[in-house]
């Protein structure tokens, strides 16, 4: 990934087309490449940090609901849910275990990946056939021109937020807990998903679904309540539906990434009710490139999977027309990975015990690697902007395929109603055009006008190894916003200051298939807010309110809900100081549930649990309160710290019921959507200091830690599931015009406060370090970095994942990449 950094003319990546890399002449070129390495590794005095060779384990074979008639596509068994007929018959419950979901994976033959078999028995496509070492040496003829963000170190708490408010405040100026996070913590960062990539962030986890899908969990709520956005307008995905579902933004292509934890209903609406993220790109430009054209490109390498990344992206400026000038950007990212490696079981110990103790055959563990966890992904835009000195205008379109597996899932054989070895992959398809415009001129009462819209066109198809497909979830949407920002004006010896606007969206949503367990569903949502600040001294007021009308039909049901929902906000913040801020925001917000919540009724083989929805649902309910402090002496050192808690009623989850469905022979137990009360409360910080000067270098200290607990009254255990523990984040930096190092210590301590039906997790440690060498200075156009993650290979498993009994993290990884910027 790439950000450009303003007034350095850095930018955000560009991809490559796969050039044939299988000719005899290239497959004897990559032979002698990755035997010439292995044998400087063999020779080295790191032979921990060498490549590991893949031991030869038999996939293991999981119980699955089995399908009697796979070679079409056939709807999926239901059950009644209120207003309709047939409940279903109370089963013996099966072994107290993780139902282990046979999550869809799997890319449509037509995106032009072949899953095969590899010599360890494991799921392979034929893209993933090259050894890391060849395709990292011939992918850098493969790039073309593209655009990436280098950067200098970027003081993220001096940067405009324009997330948080349409005002644009600094992150130091926000009473909200907001973190921004570019340039050089960006390029350190950047995994396979945006969940990943921001992970070690405070307050933030992930649902981590294997390397190709992970979503952000911001204070332990995900799914529907965090909004993931694409430069301003949410990613018009399937990504909030189920935690196997990408999200379409692309980390590798951002130039900045927005984070506001906590309520943003005010502003984003009802899926924003847990917080924002919100992903920059730079594909419509804004300003004019220094010199005429700028740009960046950056390939990189992991040895833990095998896997090549290549970006880039680049802006040019056309020339001068009329009052303005155009401008056209171009970006692209291309990755590739094969299924990464760990230093032990694929499953947790205490699964392997439970398993141990509820009898059955013996089966054949995977050991060393996580199956069927291979991706590729393919991506790139282009946008043309008239920028003018007041304001611009443009528009751009992009295009996404990813294909990626799903450890965990396993599909069946027809002929005897048994699983297939190999896994499900999942075909991921996004053609999206988006307009951005913004006006900094006076109109009646108001200073700055902003409109964006966008429209995609998603699908997402579900695969089993023999190429059929099991499962099409498309979604059409398209959402705006219109934002008018007031004039300041004079008040009583302060400053006045607002803006008011509109946001909409439309979704038509289907899932067609043996796992469409949410009926084909239209909705419509229409919101209307305002904002005001009062700033008088060191004071500062503000006030906010948002009404929101949505309407949720499903024609095959002849069903329809329609809901209005009123928001409000208002908070004091006090700065005596540039170096102190202290604030405190009180809110009441309602949310409109989800169709998802509404309609379900089928197994959901994901999350490995039959989901019934309740079509009576009504509103959900929060008032919270949130402190924010942050203190600081100029660049020496600075502390922040944000303390929330808000009591939810009618909040919607998924319960326990008791229950078992019998679907084709299989017991899965049976959860259902309902409503009540419930608690979160928690905290982040961040403290970071100048602690000495060593010859060149400037030696800084990080520390980050949060915590969140949530109850609910409902819940059979009283806690809510997937709640992430307490986590910490500490670090040692040394940095120099040219040279930069860094250690980290990355812990979190075992989750006990477990939901019903779910095992509790270990803490784990896990250590990194970073290298960066910028060979013609801190200014220079070229940089070196190398990481090496997870030096102690830990088995550290995520508790806001659905496998995280069968998926830990990936263990020892050395990453290398080379950037250049123009």
């Amino acid at each position: 990934m790439l950000a450009r950094t303003r007034g350095h003319g850095r930018f955000s990546p560009s991809c490559s087309s796969p050039r044939n890399f299988s000719s005899p002449r290239m497959r004897a070129l990559r032979r002698m490449i990755s035997s010439t390495i292995r044998r400087h590794l063999a020779r080295s005095a790191l032979p921990a940090l060498s490549l590991t060779i893949r031991r030869n384990f038999r996939s293991r074979r999981r119980r699955r609901l089995k399908s009697s008639a796979r070679r079409g596509v056939r709807s999926p068994p239901r059950l009644s849910i209120p207003g309709r007929s047939a409940a279903p018959s109370r089963a013996a419950r099966l072994p107290a275990e993780p139902r282990l979901r046979r999550a869809a994976t799997g890319g449509p033959q037509s995106a032009g990946v072949r899953f095969r078999r590899n010599r360890n028995n494991s799921a392979e496509s034929d893209f993933m056939s090259s050894r890391f070492y060849w395709r990292a040496t011939a992918s850098i003829f493969a790039i073309g021109a593209p655009t990436f963000a280098a950067a200098q170190e970027d003081v993220a708490r001096d940067e405009i937020v324009v997330t948080a408010s349409p005002l644009a405040r600094s992150a130091d100026e926000t009473i909200a807990g907001v973190s921004v996070v570019s340039g050089d913590e960006l390029e350190r960062s950047i995994e396979n998903s945006i969940g990943e990539t921001l992970r070690r962030e405070p307050g933030i986890s992930s649902t981590f679904f294997g390397p190709g899908a992970s979503r952000p969990v911001i204070r332990g709520l995900g799914g529907d309540r965090i909004s993931v956005l694409d430069s301003g307008i949410g990613s018009i995905d399937a990504s909030s539906t189920s935690p196997d579902h990408a999200v379409s933004a692309e980390p590798a292509t951002a130039e900045r990434i927005e984070i506001v934890r906590g309520v943003s209903t005010l502003l984003y609406g009802s899926s924003a009710a847990g917080g924002v993220v919100n992903v920059f790109s730079g594909r419509i430009p804004r300003n004019l490139p220094d010199g005429g054209v700028d740009g960046a490109i950056r390939i990189g390498g992991s040895t833990v999977d095998e896997g090549l990344e290549a970006a880039g992206g680049f802006d040019i400026d056309l020339g001068k027309a009329g009052a303005g000038n155009f401008v056209f950007h171009g970006d692209g990212a291309y990755r590739e990975a094969d299924d990464y490696e760990i230093q032990g079981f694929a499953e947790s110990a205490r699964l392997r015990a439970m398993e141990a103790g509820a009898g059955g055959p013996a089966e054949d563990e995977a050991f060393g690697v996580v199956e069927n966890t291979a991706l590729k992904t393919r991506g790139g835009s282009a946008g043309l902007s008239y920028v003018m000195d007041d304001g611009f205008i443009g528009f751009s379109g992009t295009a996404l395929n990813t294909n990626y597996g799903v450890p965990g899932a396993h599909g069946h054989d027809d002929a005897g109603g048994g699983e297939e070895e190999g896994g499900v992959t999942i075909g991921l398809k996004q053609r999206r055009v988006d307009f951005d415009g913004e006006i900094d001129a006076e109109f009646l009462y108001f200073q700055k006008t902003k409109l964006r819209i966008g429209y995609a066109d998603y699908t997402h198809s579900e695969i089993e190894p023999s190429g059929e497909i099991g499962t099409v979830f498309a979604n059409e949407g398209v959402e705006g916003r219109f934002e008018l920002v007031d004039r300041s004006s004079s008040l009583g010896g302060g400053e006045l200051i607002g803006a008011t606007g509109a946001q909409w969206k439309l979704r038509d949503f289907s899932a067609i298939g043996e796992e469409a367990f949410v009926p084909p569903t239209k909705s419509r949502q229409l919101g209307v807010f305002t904002m005001k600040e009062y700033a008088v001294g060191a004071w500062r007021f503000e006030l906010g309110g948002r009404y929101e009308n949505t309407r949720h039909r499903a024609p095959g049901l002849s069903a329809e809900r329609k809901f209005d929902a009123f928001s409000v906000s208002a908070g004091i913040g006090f700065e005596p100081s540039d170096d102190v801020f202290v604030g405190v925001t009180g809110l009441r917000t309602e949310r409109a549930p989800s169709t998802e919540e509404l309609f379900s009724n089928g197994p959901h083989l994901a999350t490995g649990v039959f989901e019934v929805g309740d079509p009576t649902l009504g509103k959900e309910t929060a008032r919270g309160v949130e402190a924010t402090a942050r203190f600081g002496d100029g660049d020496a050192w600075s502390f922040g710290v944000n303390g929330f808690y808000t009591s939810y009623r009618d909040f919607i989850f998924e319960n326990a019921t008791g229950l078992d469905a019998d679907v084709d022979g299989e017991l899965i137990p049976i959860y259902a959507f309902a409503a009540t009360d419930a608690a979160f409360k928690g905290f982040e910080a961040e403290l970071d200091a100048e602690l000495f000067r060593l010859g060149p270098f400037h030696v800084h200290g990080h520390a980050a830690a949060d915590y969140v607990r949530a109850t609910a009254d409902a819940a059979a255990t009283g806690n809510l599931p997937r709640i992430p523990p307490f986590t910490g984040l500490f670090a040692l930096e040394a940095k120099s015009d040219r040279l930069e190092f860094r250690g980290e210590i990355d812990h979190a301590l075992a989750q006990r406060k477990v939901g019903f039906d779910e095992l509790p997790t270990d803490r784990y440690t896990i250590y990194n370090l970073y290298f960066s060498w910028r060979p013609m200075g801190a200014d220079g156009p070229v940089a070196i970095r190398l990481a090496a993650m997870n030096l102690s290979n830990e088995d550290a498993r995520l508790h806001t994942s659905f496998l995280k009994d069968i998926a830990p993290l990936p263990g020892r990884n050395i990453k290398a990449s080379l950037q250049g910027s123009f």
